[in-house]
């Protein structure tokens, strides 16, 4: 892949398995994505791992494609990609299982050390500080999307957006995070 990259430098998209030969880790596509700010970079798996996706998101790549979506699906998640949008899975909007809320509590403290620097809502746009507010109040994107009139696929990209600014890996954490937060405002 690096070798195409740095052969072709006009690719506009990327398409990475992970489970493909070499391994190629997060971390490593991370700094990938640095060096080529020009391509979007998208994972497309066979698994579909809710932690996976939300990693991909936390990294600031472009997308996750589960290989298991139709046809249509996929084509319409290039598209959306290649358009400038940031494409995740609709499996993303359904309530976290047991085991992803027991991971993002364990990861929690290492996100309320982003508390102790101040959460700079400025830097926000004002329909995302809306989203923000309505993610700390529990709601899902679906609730999210129908209380400010918005489509559900609108209200994924802020949410992806507002958890990579915050620095969390899931909802959860983001919700946790700013109501602890709005907590300590009202003190």
């Amino acid at each position: 892949m690096l070798t195409l990259l740095e052969e072709h430098t006009d690719i506009d998209i990327a398409l990475v398995d992970l489970n493909m030969h070499g391994v190629i880790s997060f971390g490593v596509l991370k700094e990938i994505r640095e060096s080529y700010p020009n391509t979007r970079f998208v994972i497309i798996s066979a698994s579909c791992n809710r932690l996976d996706i939300l990693e991909t998101l936390r990294i600031g790549l472009h997308g996750f494609i589960c290989k298991a979506q139709w046809e249509t699906e996929i084509i319409a998640a290039v598209f959306d990609v290649l358009s400038g949008r940031i494409y995740v899975p609709p499996l993303l909007a359904k309530p976290p299982a047991d085991a992803d809320v027991e991971s993002a509590e364990k990861s929690l403290s290492e996100a309320k050390g982003s508390l102790d620097r101040s959460l700079d809502t400025r830097r926000l746009t004002p329909r995302q500080r809306d989203v923000l507010k309505l993610m700390a109040e529990g709601l899902s994107n679906k609730e999210i999307a129908r209380k400010l009139s918005i489509a559900e696929a609108t209200t994924k990209i802020h949410a992806a957006a507002l958890m990579r600014a915050l620095g969390v890996r899931n909802r959860t954490e983001a919700a946790v995070l700013v109501k602890t937060w709005l907590d300590k405002q009202q003190l």
